[in-house]
C-alpha cells in the first residue's frame, strides 16, 4: 500500500440480527462512512433466513454503491446476485469458487495466521487474503495474526491483505501502515452508535 493511502473499510454483519431494524442501522453507517465492501456473515445455516437477510442488506449496500459478499456460500452468492464470496477455509475452495463465480466475482480467503495458506490462496486465484484475529479473540483457533506477518506481506506480496478480529484503536493504529483493509464487525455493532464507533476506529488509521 502506498504510504499516503490509508486502509479501506469492510463491514461484517453481526452473526444474527433483526431484519426489522438492522437495515436502517446499516444505512446510517454507510451514509456516514466510505465503505468498500459489506460481508454477510450469519451464524445460521437456515437458507431462507440467509436469503432474506442477504436481500435486505444488498438493497442498502447497493444504494450506497458498496459491493457485497457472503461468507462461505458460493451457490447462494450466485443465486442472490451478490458480488462474490468470502471463504473461511483458507485456500481449500478458492479454485472451486473462482470457477463457479467467474473472473469478475470477488473471491476472498480468510487464512487465520498462516502465511503459507495465504500464499496458496493467492496462487489459486483469491482477490484478497484475510488474516486474524489481530487482537485477543475466539476467531479461528485463536492464534493471533501478528504484526510481523502483515509487515512481511506488505513488503513481499502485492495481493491485498485484510486485518480482522478484536480490533481497537491501538491495534488499528499499529496495523494501518501494513494492511490494505480492516474488517469491522462486532467492534461497532455491539455499541449503541455504530457510526460513531466506526469514526473512532477510522480516526486511528491516520
Amino acid at each position: 500500500m502506498a504510504e499516503d493511502e490509508q486502509p479501506q473499510i469492510t463491514l461484517l454483519t453481526p452473526p444474527d440480527f433483526d431484519l426489522g431494524s438492522f437495515p436502517a442501522q446499516l444505512d446510517a453507517v454507510l451514509a456516514a462512512h466510505p465503505v468498500a465492501c459489506l460481508r454477510l456473515g450469519l451464524a445460521t445455516r437456515d437458507e431462507d433466513r440467509i436469503m432474506r437477510a442477504a436481500d435486505a442488506c444488498r438493497e442498502v449496500a447497493h444504494r450506497h454503491d458498496v459491493a457485497m459478499v457472503i461468507d462461505t456460500h458460493v451457490v447462494l452468492a450466485q443465486r442472490l446476485g451478490l458480488d462474490g464470496v468470502h471463504l473461511l477455509d483458507g485456500a481449500r475452495t478458492v479454485r472451486y469458487a473462482r470457477k463457479e463465480l467467474g473472473a469478475d466475482a470477488i473471491v476472498g480467503a480468510f487464512c487465520g495466521a498462516s502465511q503459507h495458506d495465504g500464499m496458496t490462496a493467492g496462487e489459486a486465484g483469491a482477490d484478497y487474503i484475510g488474516f486474524g484475529p489481530v487482537g485477543a479473540s475466539a476467531l479461528g483457533d485463536g492464534t493471533r495474526a501478528d504484526l510481523d506477518l502483515f509487515q512481511w506481506w506488505s513488503e513481499v506480496i502485492e495481493l491485498p491483505v485484510v486485518a480482522e478480529g478484536a480490533l481497537d484503536p491501538d491495534t488499528v493504529a499499529a496495523y494501518a501502515p501494513f494492511t490494505d483493509f480492516f474488517t469491522f464487525g462486532e467492534e461497532i455493532w455491539s455499541t449503541d452508535d455504530p457510526a460513531k464507533a466506526l469514526s473512532a476506529l477510522t480516526a486511528a488509521m491516520r
